[in-house]
């Protein structure tokens, strides 16, 4: 579901910081997981745990393995914000310096190697369209997804300018079962949950 804002020309910066501030209030006693786009609040009502969790924890696992000691594949938060755009994203899995962790509130989208998100089964437009078009925008250099509905995915790289600002120029899609190359690591995606 998304909320979007009447007038979001007028006021962005002061709209974003209430509507911050909303998902904030809410963010401890509604279910599910508010994120702020260029086009209002998106509240995904997934369900903790099942092959959702599983599928960010096997990556994350996975991508650590290869990875050097200075990086981490994140599960947790904080959330990645990009307050003159006016987006506040939380990847399911990003991959960052642990340098570029250890700050006090979000992230700032520059310091991000990688968001990697699993498709929800609620909100899939949440991460193939809404996600697609955000992470760019905020310099996020890879996005790759993960689809338990359908085994499939994508690693998308390579920003560049477009009319309708800047966009992934490159789609690398994946069957489940296949290795992915996910920025400079490579890791297998054998065995990865489907939803039911």
């Amino acid at each position: 579901m998304t909320i979007a804002p009447d007038d979001a020309h007028q006021g962005a910066s002061h709209l974003y910081l209430t509507m911050r501030d909303v998902v904030q209030s809410m963010d401890d006693v509604v279910p599910g997981k508010f994120e702020i786009t260029k086009e209002g609040i998106v509240h995904d009502m997934m369900s903790p745990g099942g092959p959702h969790e599983v599928t960010a924890a096997h990556i994350s696992r996975r991508l650590e393995r290869v990875m050097p000691d200075e990086l981490l594949a994140h599960t947790g938060t904080p959330d990645v914000e990009d307050e003159p755009e006016g987006i506040m994203r939380h990847p399911d899995v990003t991959v960052i310096a642990w340098t570029d962790l250890d700050v006090e509130g979000s992230l700032a989208p520059r310091t991000i190697v990688a968001a990697i998100e699993v498709v929800s089964r609620a909100n899939p437009e949440n991460d193939w369209t809404g996600k697609l078009r955000d992470y760019p925008l905020i310099g996020i250099p890879v996005y790759a997804i993960f689809d338990p509905r359908t085994g499939t995915g994508a690693v998308f790289t390579d920003i560049h300018p477009t009319p309708d600002g800047p966009r992934y120029a490159t789609r690398k899609d994946f069957v489940y079962g296949e290795d992915v190359t996910i920025a400079d690591w490579t890791i297998s995606t054998e065995g990865l949950p489907l939803y039911p």
